[in-house]
């Protein structure tokens, strides 16, 4: 495996469980459990489920087996990844924003995962709590954020092997655990049946382009593909492992804990809010939640355990999401792992700031507005949301197909997806490279066009 001079700085993961569990980890997120729910509920309910599904396998799935096999065959980052494999300076602009994306998001995701650590406090010591009045306090917000980050640098200081997989080792059962424990709750309560209806038969009169695309989005999303994560992880990968069945798992736990996601919240919101509207947006986990916990005996233990659950979920994302930045830091500008992990940690933390202050009404970082590609964009937090977390994800989810398939050899990378796997030949083989040449770029291509409003109004993915 090529790797850098600073190999100890850059490590490897000690087994493919380890792996399993730290890859799964960096896509399970709040993406599953607090961006999920509210999306299912905005787009019709199960019919938003059947497509998201048929979306991770079609789509998701072969451009994660594209990014690990990148990330394996090279052993670098993702802009050493593509430069080590031939790209020019054009195909490094993929690599480039995915250390941005990563850095990026990693400073506004923050700032929810500071949400959830209040949230904990305030559910478990049965405190009454105001949504909208709690985001527009910044003392609690910002050192809510600043203390989630500090969490993060500290686990990243500990490398691949004795850092991350440990930590992913224990805290993905832990959020498991968790999740089973709430959503069993959730479908047993009196009167959970016509949520789970609602979540779980899907009525397909209400699908259309918007609800497609938003399933397409939210698979990007969740599944980690377009960030780099995949490409870094991979990187960090023996040769004899087995992405194929690695990749399996990731995208079983990811969309596993989706789903549950969905049967914690709406069994529970229909079994105790009747009358509540689903499509409650994003404020949904952190405004109606709360008091569908209140409503439940022992509701404040549930709370806590389950804003716990979200913390842990935001926190396997944010270790990958400091990970890329710092293993680019290492590879390519010979830092060691202390100063790069502390230099990025620090600079999310300032970058944090604005996206915490644009929940106030009023604030300047709250009024800024823009048109970017059409769409226009209102607030700090909102336009980093879209410019990266979303537009940015799944440009590079095109480029990184466009490159494997078509600047490079695929036959290539389907030979490293076949090292340790032996049953990737055939019918498989030919498939992915399918998918990977023509399906998934034609697909995003739609999706960009789309979303930068060619087919009608601009719709954010």
């Amino acid at each position: 495996m090529a790797v850098s001079s600073n190999n100890e700085d850059r490590g490897q993961f000690g087994s493919s469980l380890g792996f399993i569990m730290a890859a799964a980890g960096s896509a399970v997120g709040l993406g599953n459990i607090w961006r999920f729910p509210y999306l299912t509920g905005e787009n019709g309910g199960g019919a938003f489920v059947f497509v998201y599904i048929i979306c991770v396998l079609f789509i998701g799935l072969p451009l994660l087996f594209n990014e690990i096999a990148l990330g394996r065959k090279s052993g670098k980052n993702p802009i050493g990844a593509i430069r080590d494999t031939g790209g020019n300076k054009f195909w490094q602009l993929a690599g480039v924003l995915c250390v941005l994306v990563c850095f990026f998001v990693f400073s506004y995701y923050s700032v929810i995962a500071g949400w959830t650590v209040g949230y904990i406090f305030t559910e478990i010591i049965n405190i009454p709590i105001d949504f909208e009045e709690f985001v527009e306090t910044p003392l609690y917000v910002i050192p809510l954020t600043f203390f989630f980050i500090l969490m993060t640098i500290l686990i990243v200081l500990g490398g691949v092997s004795g850092g991350i997989e440990k930590a992913a080792k224990f805290l993905m059962p832990v959020l498991f655990i968790i999740i089973l424990f709430i959503a069993g709750r959730s479908v047993t309560l009196e009167g959970a049946e016509a949520g789970i209806q609602y979540y779980l038969n899907p009525d397909f009169s209400k699908i259309n382009a918007t609800v497609v695309l938003q399933a397409l989005g939210q698979a990007f999303f969740s599944m980690s593909v377009g960030w780099g994560l995949m490409i870094t992880f991979g990187s960090y990968l023996p040769k004899n492992s087995n992405i194929i069945q690695s990749s399996g798992w990731i995208a079983g736990m990811d969309t596993a804990v989706a789903l549950l996601g969905g049967l914690m919240v709406f069994p529970a919101l229909f079994a105790l809010l009747p009358g509540k509207d689903p499509a409650a947006g994003p404020a949904l986990v952190f405004d109606v939640l709360p008091k569908v916990f209140d409503a439940m005996p022992g509701g404040n233990i549930i709370g806590g355990l389950f804003f716990i659950l979200l913390m842990v979920a935001a926190l396997t994302s944010t270790i990958s999401m400091l990970e890329v930045p710092v293993a680019y830091l290492i590879d390519d500008r010979k830092w060691n792992r202390k100063k790069a992990t502390w230099t990025v940690g620090i600079g999310a933390m300032l970058l944090s700031i604005p996206s915490a202050l644009s929940s106030i009404e009023g604030n300047f970082f709250a009024e800024i507005r823009f048109t970017f590609l059409s769409n226009e964009l209102v607030g700090f937090f909102g336009a980093m949301d879209f410019i990266f977390g979303t537009f940015a994800v799944i440009l590079i989810c095109l480029m990184l197909s466009l490159y494997t398939g078509w600047a490079q050899k695929i036959s290539e990378y389907a030979d490293e997806l076949a090292l340790g796997a032996p049953g990737f030949k055939g019918i498989y083989r030919t498939g992915w490279a399918f998918f990977i040449k023509w399906v998934c770029p034609i697909v995003i291509i739609l999706l960009i066009l789309n979303m930068i409003g060619l087919f009608g109004a601009p719709q954010a993915a």
